[in-house]
């Protein structure tokens, strides 16, 4: 499943129109209009209904919205994790022959 499709899903739900979605996204509407076809052909059902307004969730799309949300935010926290600066230095002391390396071990 396309990360991007279902980030670009979860904005759209939130916003309630493609093209708000895709300016957010930085990305053209047809671009979110796409990743959205393709997860909804992936998952088999459709996500939204199409108004004049704008869209509106489906049942699918609302039971969808919680996990695809879920599915964002554990992105983000992945891609957090491995950022620099991120995690805590670490130190290894391979040998303990000097007082340095005793007190670094300590610590």
């Amino acid at each position: 499943m396309d990360s991007e499709a279902v980030r670009s899903f979860v904005r759209a739900a939130e916003l309630g129109q493609f093209r708000h979605a895709a300016d957010e996204l930085g990305v053209t509407q047809q671009a979110v209009s796409k990743r959205i076809a393709a997860l909804e052909r992936e998952l088999g059902v459709r996500l939204f209904t199409r108004t004049p307004r704008g869209v509106e969730l489906t049942h699918d799309g609302r039971a969808f919205l919680p996990h695809a949300r879920g599915v964002v935010a554990g992105a983000d926290r992945a891609v957090a994790a491995v950022r620099p600066g991120a995690r805590a230095p670490r130190i290894d002391v391979l040998g303990l022959r000097s007082a340095q390396a005793v007190l670094l071990h300590d610590y």
